[in-house]
């Protein structure tokens, strides 16, 4: 049958440009359009990762239509944004997660499985940027997910890392660690801005000279200046046209090539500037037990925190005609000490550059700059020597000493005679060097101090930075951490999500309380049994990656109990191991024990300079070489450490997980999201009272959370007591066998020495109380064994905990930053039809 078509009525034919159309015959066009005339290749000779370059660039052109509405409207309304400042941006891998949130996930895998490929295939071929250490940086990409998700004005900045967080191999049981080479294969989510560069000086001194009206001024006059080029990747929300932008710098000479040099048959000479350049933005936190380590680590957090406050200067004054209003149009956030010497180099660029008077370059600043603190361990808040620093930034220290001096005058005032409350709070500490203490400088230089969990908060108005809560108890707030749950659900987990969604529709997506609503399905036994097929699923196939990546059968009606995080010994890896050895010392006194079957899956990456966490890591290793061909054992326990975790191996491993892990010593984690992603896929916690567990546990409730071990308050108390480890040793018998099998070279082919330093460790010192909470561990260790041979009771725990986590979206943490301390708005972004005639340039227009 032919259709006719009337020639004199006019037709409505949609047409779709090939860069921004959302059909699937536009995709495909834009798909093989991309591999033949970027990537330069035709399908007889294509790579798949051409093919990935390929799908990138047609997804990247459909963010560039709505990157570019969206600055277009922040520059015509002039609007507030949000500027956060971060040493570590952890992204994870850009394509999926893009295609979720513009919404063409599955026509794009229709497009790819029409033009013969495998969609799963192509984004394993992205290489994940490791941009980041761990819960730092993936807050700080949870956050931008979630602010251009809510429609938030905001850009990030941070460093463009030429190598990222080391890749780590397991080699003899050993971490070794090599070069991230994640820019090897391209980035085809990043656009340079070469013409954007910003000049960043170091070294040198500083000379005063008097202006009119008897004021003075001094100039820097510096010994060197890098170039900063911005990178920019663009950060879409989950539903919405708006697109906001990462921009991470990287170094460059100035002078990158020295012809009289070269000339001269110099050849190294002629281009030493450029390399040692460069190595600002070489490689991500550099091992800093060595002098020049820490000078390159401070560099590092100059670099980039004076490159973006003069972006974010000159972006203000093209549409502000001073700077007076900064504080109005900008909300700066200081995501732990890194970026902390921003106020310092804001304070120079007010006064030295623009010649603001001190007073109200002072009060500018106070009101642009908040700081998140993560961290209550006194050795992890940053102090820089003032020789280091007067070296590299004298300027800078010329500043901070007036800031200081104008500070404690204040105090001097407030507190007559405390000299001992001077001492405290002096952004300068006396001894045993003189220091910088740079949470102290971003204390006083900020309008808003925060922590990350409730716990934390109130511990670091009680104790680490008490003396500015008392001073000033208006500008210290908790926001408890949260993250996204586009990432760690709808991609990771996307089996559960279309369960989830099937059942109370997709408005959990973006307003996570909703997912309280499938605790109504949890005595419906057909929604459990789907609950728990999902899990089960889940768990063959990271029992596949296991088998292919360590070659270990694992069981998948196995207990899977998981900690993968940061090694740190605060963290308590090692109690897990302990935990682990007693498993194994009962079956080795009873073969046939009836136990629960188990697989303890670790994952993590250690400091390359911390002896004792990349020791931990050894022994986990070596224990595991023993379990898991012990023929006593029968397969009865696993024990499994994961190399090279990252975000895409986090995407396996979280909804795979039976048993979450989170077992710090209580007070000394800060928060925690790790916590968050497993319960929000399912996983119930055992845990101790500290950072973000505590309110984990308050909305699961107790009856749905493994709770053991001494709280806060207890492990302060039982310190100040005299805590002596040798009491529990010589008390336990179990526990004195566990530690004797480590001792005694069980683990170590009799080699005695090789564990030693764990083993004083534990029975000398055990600064993070291991063996006080040792019994209770194991006791609720037993009870998670009994629990979960009732499957229908732990499926039940698991349901309440996922429903119940909706206070730990991002989601959240965001609108409360907005609300109380950055005080800004959404902004909506409406993108214009494509119309063909306006596809012309019109550039005189």
């Amino acid at each position: 049958m032919n259709t006719y078509i009337n020639p004199t009525e006019p037709v409505d034919i949609q047409v779709e440009d090939d860069r921004t159309g959302m059909s699937v015959e536009t995709l495909k066009r834009a798909f093989a359009d991309n591999l033949f005339y970027v990537q330069g290749k035709s399908e007889s000779i294509a790579t798949p990762n051409d093919y990935y370059m390929a799908l990138a660039y047609t997804v990247r052109d459909r963010l560039l239509q709505r990157w570019l509405q969206t600055a277009k409207t922040y520059s015509d309304k002039n609007v507030k944004s949000v500027c956060y400042l971060s040493a570590e941006f952890l992204m994870g891998r850009h394509l999926g997660n893009n295609l979720l949130n513009l919404g063409i996930y599955d026509k794009i895998r229709q497009v790819v499985k029409e033009s013969g490929l495998d969609l799963d295939e192509l984004i394993e071929q992205e290489v994940d940027p490791g941009l980041g250490n761990g819960g730092l940086g993936r807050l700080a990409a949870c956050f931008l997910d979630s602010l251009a998700t809510l429609e938030i004005p905001a850009v990030g900045y941070g460093i463009r890392y030429e190598f990222g967080i080391f890749h780590q191999k397991i080699k003899d049981g050993w971490q070794v660690e090599l070069p991230d080479k994640w820019l090897r294969l391209g980035n085809p989510w990043e656009i340079a801005r070469p013409e954007a560069y910003v000049e960043v000086p170091f070294g040198g001194y500083t000379e005063t000279y008097s202006k009119h009206k008897g004021h003075s001024k001094v100039s820097w006059i510096s010994e060197r200046t890098v170039k900063a080029v911005p990178y920019d990747t663009p950060v879409p929300g989950y539903n919405t046209n708006m697109v906001n932008r990462l921009r991470l710098w990287k170094a460059e000479a100035s002078d990158e090539f020295d012809f009289d040099a070269f000339n001269a048959g110099n050849y190294d000479h002629a281009v030493s500037d450029k390399m040692s350049t460069e190595t600002i933005s070489k490689v991500l936190y550099p091992n800093d037990n060595t002098p020049q380590g820490r000078q390159l680590r401070l560099e590092q957090q100059y670099f980039f925190a004076s490159a973006s406050l003069q972006d974010i200067i000159r972006h203000h004054l093209r549409h502000n005609q001073s700077l007076d209003n900064l504080h109005e149009r900008v909300a700066i956030q200081l995501n732990d000490t890194h970026p902390a010497v921003s106020i310092a180099e804001l304070m120079r660029l007010l006064v030295d550059e623009h010649e603001l008077y001190w007073d109200k370059a002072w009060d500018i600043t106070q009101k642009t700059f908040a700081y998140t603190n993560h961290t209550l361990l006194p050795e992890s808040l940053e102090r820089w020597p003032i020789d280091l620093f007067g070296s590299l930034l004298p300027r800078h220290l010329e500043i901070i000493y007036e800031i200081n001096h104008r500070f404690l005058q204040d105090v001097k005032t407030w507190y007559p005679g405390d000299d001992e409350l001077v001492t405290r709070l002096s952004i300068i500490e006396e001894y045993p060097e003189r220091a910088i203490r740079m949470a102290n400088l971003a204390c006083v230089g900020s309008h808003a101090v925060n922590g990350v969990a409730a716990l934390h908060t109130e511990l670091l108005q009680k104790t680490t930075l008490r003396d500015f809560a008392q001073l000033w108890p208006e500008k210290f707030y908790n926001k408890t951490n949260g993250v996204t749950p586009r990432r760690w659900i709808l991609l990771s987990n996307p089996k559960l999500a279309e369960l989830i969604t099937e059942k109370i529709g997709d408005a959990w997506v973006t307003d996570l309380d909703k997912l309280q609503q499938i605790e109504q399905f949890v005595e419906d036994p057909q929604f459990r049994d789907r609950w728990q097929k999902i899990k089960q699923e889940n768990k063959r196939e990271l029992a596949a990656y296991i088998w292919q990546h360590n070659n270990i059968e694992v069981d998948p009606n196995s207990i899977f109990d998981v900690q993968v995080k940061r090694m740190h010994e605060y963290k308590r890896q090692l109690l897990s191991v302990l935990n682990v050895i007693a498993f194994y010392h009962r079956i080795k006194q009873n073969p046939n024990l009836d136990i629960v079957p188990r697989t303890f899956i670790f994952a993590g990456k250690a400091a390359p300079g911390y002896f004792m966490a990349k020791l931990v890591i050894k022994l986990i290793n070596s224990v595991a070489e023993v379990v898991n061909k012990d023929p006593d054992v029968r397969g009865r326990l696993k024990v499994v450490f994961l190399a090279n975790f990252s975000v895409s191996l986090g995407q396996r491993i979280y909804p795979a997980a039976d048993l979450s892990e989170q077992i710090s010593t209580a007070g000394k984690e800060a928060s925690g999201t790790g916590n968050m992603k497993f319960a929000m896929n399912g996983a119930i916690t055992i845990g101790t009272l500290d950072g973000a567990n505590i309110e984990i546990r308050e909305e699961a409730r107790a009856e749905n959370f493994f709770l053991f071990g001494l709280t806060a308050s207890e492990v302060q108390e039982m310190k100040a007591n005299g805590y002596n480890p040798m009491d529990y040793y010589n008390s336990n018998g179990e526990l004195k066998t566990v530690i004797d099998y480590i001792a005694h070279g069980y683990f170590s082919h009799g080699d005695t020495e090789l564990f030693k330093p764990i083993v004083d460790s534990l029975l000398y010192e055990d600064q993070y109380m291991l063996l006080a909470d040792y019994q209770a561990y194991i006791d609720c260790q037993h009870k998670v064994s009994q629990a979960y041979q009732d499957q229908e009771y732990w499926t039940r725990m698991s349901i309440i905990n996922a429903a119940n986590m909706g206070k730990f979206s991002s989601d959240r943490t965001i609108r409360e930053y907005c609300e109380q301390i950055w005080k800004v708005k959404p902004v909506k972004i409406e993108l214009e039809d494509y119309v063909q005639g306006g596809a012309f340039l019109n550039a005189g227009k």
